[in-house]
């Protein structure tokens, strides 16, 4: 009966007691904290709530360096990027000046040892990914694609030459790096790649195009992977910003990860000395040496949006009045929250298994795959239910969730799609490769056979 007297208020017009109270006491606070003042009733995430998606107490699990780490970098995205990233994830724009203060951090090169590094266990680097995902998976794919895809290539298949001249910079991150492998015919067939290396005096003339190239329209060095025309193998070079015949294209109208700077890149008698190529890169397979950790730091990605969701919708109901209740007392509102924190502490625990396997030298590329392609399924899950509980806000960027909804797409998708990675662990599953349609089968002509 009261709902339905509150109800009745509503549609009369007449506000209800509870929530006038409720309004009187929390809109000034939300009015001046928030960056959407226009919707006084609940915070956006300009000011981003507590964390409160841990119910196992994951820090048992770490050590203090992991620790220290996981909460440095939750303080400064909370501080200096949760307020402005929106409207820079609306505009499709990167946030530059973010930059030098995440080089203030000590991020820079994640694992690697050496040349100013941060020489983070897998561990630690994965909760960097997840910690700068739960505000803005944008800055966390930038981060791993500089860190894990670019530099991790230098440092695994460069010279020692190498490494000294681009790794110091790259640590401090005075320079921006990109690691460009996807063609626009060849996305999930990678080993198909079509761009091409012709040795000439002094070294090497590319040519062809790549696609989805993050970083990469104001990357200082990108890491390019092509064909070799005399061996026919894949070989790899770093490539400087400005190289004539290297030229970048911003991909527009993305509906995930806005922030990134996506690039189609067309070398065309791109000219790079013999001192840019990668001497232990000799086929596709080298790829694998690098892929096995991104592919760990894309698995906890996922994660990173479904922890920021869940903390936000969890503030947000508790805020959020209807029928003179906080959508917080409502069963089914719980019930959703539940299997969204469910789903997150299980998505750690997998990743945290997956690191820790990697680090004693057990993890397989099966391994891999299966947890990144679990994590995004999952992940997906939890952004879909934190856009519902949101309602109308749920879509609107100021409140997170339409953002985490939207860049979970692209996690679903990068580093292998669902299906690809599931395939992987398929073929380990059964030693059956799926991954080429079966052979058309000859259709025979039945003998004509009379009665």
């Amino acid at each position: 009966m009261e709902r339905i007297q509150v109800l009745q208020r509503h549609l009369t017009g007449g506000p209800s007691v509870c929530d006038a109270q409720y309004q009187l006491a929390v809109a000034p606070t939300l009015a001046t904290s928030s960056n959407y003042p226009t919707f006084p009733q609940a915070q956006t995430m300009a000011e981003f709530p507590p964390a409160c998606h841990d119910m196992l107490h994951w820090d048992e699990l770490l050590t203090d360096k992991e620790k220290e780490t996981k909460y440095k970098v939750r303080k400064f995205m909370e501080a200096e990027v949760a307020p402005i990233i929106a409207g820079y994830w609306e505009r499709a724009e990167f946030p530059h000046e973010i930059v030098p203060k995440i080089a203030k951090l000590g991020l820079g090169g994640g694992t690697i040892k050496g040349f100013g590094c941060a020489g983070q266990s897998v561990v630690e680097a994965g909760l960097t990914c997840i910690e700068l995902a739960r505000i803005d998976g944008s800055m966390s794919t930038f981060l791993m694609v500089h860190n894990s895809l670019c530099m991790l290539t230098i440092d695994l298949l460069g010279s020692e030459e190498q490494k000294q001249q681009l790794l110091p910079d790259l640590a401090a991150l005075k320079t921006i790096g990109a690691w460009g492998l996807t063609e626009p015919s060849n996305g999930s067939d990678a080993s198909a790649l079509q761009a091409t290396a012709t040795k000439v005096d002094g070294g090497y003339e590319l040519n062809g195009c790549k696609r989805w190239i993050g970083n990469a329209t104001f990357a200082d060095w990108v890491v390019i992977w092509a064909r070799n025309n005399e061996t026919n193998q894949v070989n790899a070079f770093v490539v400087k910003k400005g190289t004539k015949g290297f030229k970048t294209s911003k991909i527009e109208n993305k509906i995930a990860l806005r922030c990134v700077q996506n690039a189609d890149i067309e070398m065309t008698k791109c000219y790079v000395p013999d001192s840019a190529r990668l001497p232990g890169v000799n086929s596709f397979k080298d790829t694998n040496k690098v892929l096995a950790i991104s592919r760990i730091m894309v698995a906890w990605q996922p994660l990173g949006l479904a922890m920021g969701t869940y903390d936000m919708c969890n503030r947000y109901l508790q805020q959020r009045q209807q029928f003179g209740s906080p959508l917080a007392a409502f069963q089914a509102n719980q019930e959703k929250l539940s299997r969204m924190l469910g789903s997150i502490n299980a998505m750690f625990l997998m990743c945290f298994r997956l690191s820790k396997l990697h680090e004693a030298g057990k993890m397989s590329h099966a391994d891999a795959s299966m947890v990144k392609a679990w994590t995004t399924l999952r992940g997906r899950e939890v952004v879909a239910l934190g856009r519902e509980l949101l309602g109308g806000n749920g879509i609107i960027s100021d409140f997170l969730c339409a953002k985490t909804f939207c860049d979970m797409e692209a996690y679903y998708t990068y580093e292998g799609t669902y299906e690809v990675n599931a395939l992987v662990v398929g073929r380990e599953a059964t030693k059956i490769a799926a991954f080429k349609a079966p052979p058309k089968r000859v259709q025979h002509s039945k003998p004509n056979v009379q009665a």
